[in-house]
């Protein structure tokens, strides 16, 4: 499939043409090509990745085209937007969660990744027809792949990467995620212009803000490769991340990549798991540094996942204190019922090896000592 077919499959489904900012035809194209040379996909896999490509081009058509007749929701701020970040399984999704908590907030729900046209109402963003058929699918994956939902589990209405807010134009690391396609992942780290994909970013949030508006919560672990962006396009952005020992990091992403790969090729390499992860991992800290270097360190709020996990509120706290917000006691309420709703390994225990990926603890703190002492991380030896 080129980038040719996927933009007229995507036509024929929707009826429209207009497909925004013509730079996302770059990445479209890579992955085009690196589907058919690197990806040794299945069969099925191959007819499964290219129907998503044609899914993220289709809903990106209507969202311009619903922009096109409502111009002014483009005049509306997304003001002060809360992103949280950090290497992936560093408790991003417990936070977000929490936040997402507070009746003040909003957050990006899965549903709304996958049918975003037109903008929910306030009484469709955890019902109706939407999102009864994501809810659909989420309960079949666990069913079905229940090793996935054991790792990382959303319902329709939780709230999901905004990276899925990137994917629709064709750069996100959710592309790599199901495949180990090396054209597309140099690119992706090296020589993409994120700023395209923020672009939209904020068209999509400021379409689904029209009839069902709050203070947008968001989060995504790979925010930390392009922070000068991100803040580009959301100059008054509240930054969050969080740290995590890199050998529980790895061990625990190794697991997921693993898992959503095998979905889509029986051939997956586990120790290039390894390998092109603690790249990218020392990347993202890289950049990460890079920007405190240039907006001061304390422009982005840091958070430790141990204290995540043994007092979550009191984290909470510590953010709304950070950017002066005021934390209610009925926001407090609706954050109490989400932990007792949700105990750890309510989807099933999740067990992972460094040793799978090709890796050691003691070569991964090696690797990371200087991330892991500049932010006082605690390690397991």
């Amino acid at each position: 499939m080129t980038a040719d077919d996927v933009i007229e499959a995507a036509s024929r489904q929707t009826g429209l043409t207009d497909i925004g900012d013509p730079a996302i035809r770059e990445g479209l194209e890579l992955l085009c090509r690196a589907y058919g040379e690197e990806a040794h996909f299945t069969a099925r896999g191959l007819e499964m990745a290219n129907a998503d490509l044609v899914t993220q081009m289709a809903n990106r058509m209507k969202v311009e085209d619903w922009l096109s007749r409502h111009p002014e929701l483009l005049e509306r701020p997304v003001e002060k937007p809360l992103f949280v970040f950090g290497l992936p399984r560093t408790g991003t999704t417990l936070l977000i969660n929490l936040l997402h908590a507070d009746p003040a907030r909003r957050s990006f729900l899965r549903w709304e990744a996958y049918d975003p046209v037109p903008p929910p109402r306030p009484g469709e963003l955890h019902a109706g027809p939407r999102y009864q058929a994501m809810q659909d699918k989420t309960q079949m994956a666990l069913k079905f792949m229940p090793q996935i939902a054991a790792i990382h589990y959303e319902d329709a209405d939780s709230p999901t990467e905004c990276q899925f807010a990137m994917a629709p134009s064709f750069c996100a690391q959710v592309y790599e995620a199901q495949a180990d396609i090396p054209s597309y992942r140099d690119w992706f780290l090296h020589r993409a212009d994120y700023r395209p994909a923020f672009r939209y970013h904020k068209r999509l949030l400021q379409l689904l803000q029209a009839e069902a508006p709050g203070r947008w919560t968001l989060k995504n672990p790979w925010h930390p490769l392009f922070l000068d962006a991100l803040t580009e396009i959301y100059p008054d952005a509240q930054l969050v991340m969080t740290h995590r020992d890199p050998a529980e990091v790895l061990g625990s992403i190794g697991s997921l990549i693993k898992h959503v790969r095998q979905v889509y090729s029986d051939k997956v390499d586990l120790h290039r798991i390894g390998e092109t992860f603690v790249e990218t991992f020392r990347l993202m800290i890289d950049r990460q540094q890079a920007f405190r270097d240039k907006h001061g360190q304390d422009a982005i709020l840091d958070v430790q996942y141990a204290d995540v996990m043994r007092d979550p509120i009191t984290e909470v706290r510590r953010i709304y204190q950070r950017f002066d917000e005021p934390l209610t006691p009925r926001a407090l309420a609706a954050m109490d019922a989400y932990l007792a709703a949700n105990p750890k390994g309510k989807h099933g225990k999740h067990d992972y090896s460094l040793e799978e990926y090709g890796l050691t603890r003691q070569g991964v703190h090696a690797a990371f000592a200087d991330y892991i002492e500049r932010h006082a991380i605690p390690v397991r030896s």
